[in-house]
């Protein structure tokens, strides 16, 4: 995230007015009352302030919202379930949207695809080889 975002983050969060916003950048860089004005150092310093306003930047990740489908809930389970077996390097959410491109494309590694946006037959060609790759980790863990 940028610093510019992670100032009218804090911004928001702290509810701030826009007068008292731009009269805080100025108390904090001597007299400028832009972000386009000022050099990293004076950005910092903004951001410095604005934390012992009370605001506490987030962890980085996102929070993404529940699939709204079973199917879709299945896909992300068997996900987690494969990268917990050690089966997948990567158990990361970009990488499973590159799995889901490649079990709908081909080997066309530049399509990724969100699994939360698949109609059930295109689940059901991620589902499949997402069980088979379960089943075969299971049986290297011996379970």
């Amino acid at each position: 995230m940028s610093i510019h975002a992670m100032i009218n983050i804090a911004k928001k969060q702290l509810g701030m007015e826009e007068d008292d916003y731009r009269a805080m950048l100025a108390d904090v860089t001597d007299g400028k009352r832009s972000l386009k004005e000022m050099d990293d150092d004076e950005k910092n310093a903004v951001v410095a302030r604005l934390k012992s306003l009370g605001f506490q930047p987030k962890n980085g990740r996102r929070n993404y919202r529940e699939a709204s489908q079973g199917y879709h809930r299945l896909v992300h389970a068997l996900w987690r379930s494969v990268s917990a077996l050690d089966v997948i390097e990567d158990g990361s959410r970009s990488a499973l949207r590159a799995f889901c491109g490649r079990c709908l494309h081909g080997d066309d590694t530049d399509i990724l695809v969100d699994p939360d946006m698949l109609s059930y037959a295109q689940a059901d060609k991620v589902i499949k080889p997402l069980r088979a790759m379960e089943r075969r980790g299971k049986a290297a863990a011996g379970k």
